[in-house]
């Protein structure tokens, strides 16, 4: 029996990592959970099998078992009884929880990204030392390499660089913690580095529309009044949950996967660029009844100045969107790339290939509007 420990199991990826596990007969999971009560655990945990689909009777439930607990505290805030049983049998480890708030003060940006890498790691030490580990698999964010122009690397960033927020710097310091435990004490770990996770590519289910939605609205022209900055070239870089759930789960299951880097996301070729995509959002808004404002393109450094100007003039509603716009607006200004040539690669040994953008955006974006 396969024996896995997930953090972040109610995330838009840990979500999506669950049915691919516990559809092998031969593979439990211990699924990590904030909860205030046993009872607000239960909650959580139902409220889960719904997005899985998982009667109450469906066998694929007694393979399942909630943890209340805290990935970002030592012994992930487990009680002594849990934790020792955690560490005797688990075979394998998925850390996928992390705060995604992007303007946190750097202290708790740090608990919840370094503070959970140590506590992971702690873990599969005491695996390690009795036998029992067999992979870990880190997600971690190509959001590490901050502000630094040009096409990433699937490697170790080990030049100074900027970052745009301190959730880019926590996550980046978290990787450094993991990369001495591949190196120097040699822990069987594979890091994964998504780009924005969007919906399903088949369905375009997800658990929470984050990020790629917001700017979703902010590319439709009505969070900004209909006024854009000139994007240029700019491309902005995806990746479907389920591609990055199903590469997950069966580097756990591969060896050879051990000490690399992969780089989950589209790479500079698929990516959409961003004039196109504003376009295809504004059509598909039109056609699902939204009313969206007549479009304007106007200097990008005026547009900067887009918050101040009309946040004061706007109706309340749309005064926090202003507020948090220049945050957004940063990712969609870089010129940033990221290579997967090592993921690709990977996928073709197992005679995959990563699906063009223009597959899937009709089907996320249908998704989003029928369900927002």
């Amino acid at each position: 029996m396969n024996r896995y420990f997930l953090t972040g199991a109610s995330g838009a990826v840990g979500s999506a990592i669950v049915p691919l596990l516990i559809a092998d007969p031969e593979t439990s999971v211990r699924l990590l959970l904030r909860a205030d009560s046993a009872e607000h655990l239960a909650r959580r945990f139902e409220a889960l099998c719904a997005f899985w689909r998982l009667a109450p009777s469906d066998p694929a439930r007694a393979r399942l078992q909630p943890l209340r607990g805290d990935a970002t505290l030592p012994d992930f805030g487990l009680d002594t009884d849990a934790y020792a049983q955690l560490a005797a049998d688990t075979t394998h480890i998925i850390h996928c929880a992390a705060s995604v708030r992007m303007n946190d003060p750097l202290d708790k940006a740090r608990r919840s990204a370094v503070g959970s890498a140590e506590a992971v790691l702690d873990l599969a030490r005491r695996l390690a030392a009795c036998g029992k580990l067999k992979k870990v698999e880190f997600v971690s964010t190509v959001g590490i390499a901050g502000k630094r122009q040009g096409i990433l690397p699937e490697e170790w960033i080990d030049e100074a660089r900027e970052f745009h927020n301190t959730y880019e710097q926590s996550k980046a310091e978290a990787e450094a913690v993991v990369r001495v435990a591949i190196e120097q004490e040699h822990l069987p770990i594979t890091v994964h580095r998504p780009s924005m996770v969007i919906g399903d590519s088949r369905d375009g289910r997800i658990i929470h529309f984050q990020i790629f939605y917001y700017i979703c609205e902010i590319l439709s022209g009505r969070k900004t009044f209909g006024l854009y900055p000139y994007f240029g070239d700019v491309r902005l870089d995806v990746i479907p949950v389920d591609w990055v759930a199903e590469a997950i789960v069966t580097a756990s299951r591969d060896v050879g996967t051990e000490g690399k880097i992969l780089h989950l996301c589209s790479g500079p070729v698929r990516s959409p660029r961003l004039s196109d995509l504003k376009v295809n959002l504004r059509d598909a808004f039109r056609r699902h009844g939204q009313r969206i404002p007549y479009g304007f393109t106007i200097p990008r450094n005026l547009f900067a100045k887009l918050p101040g100007m009309m946040g004061w003039l706007a109706p309340p509603k749309y005064r926090r969107a202003l507020s948090t716009l220049p945050m957004y607006m940063d990712y969609l200004a870089d010129r940033q790339g990221f290579c997967n040539a090592t993921y690709l690669g990977w996928l073709a040994q197992r005679n995959l290939q990563l699906p063009e953008a223009a597959t899937y955006l009709p089907i996320v974006i249908g998704r989003y509007l029928a369900d927002s």
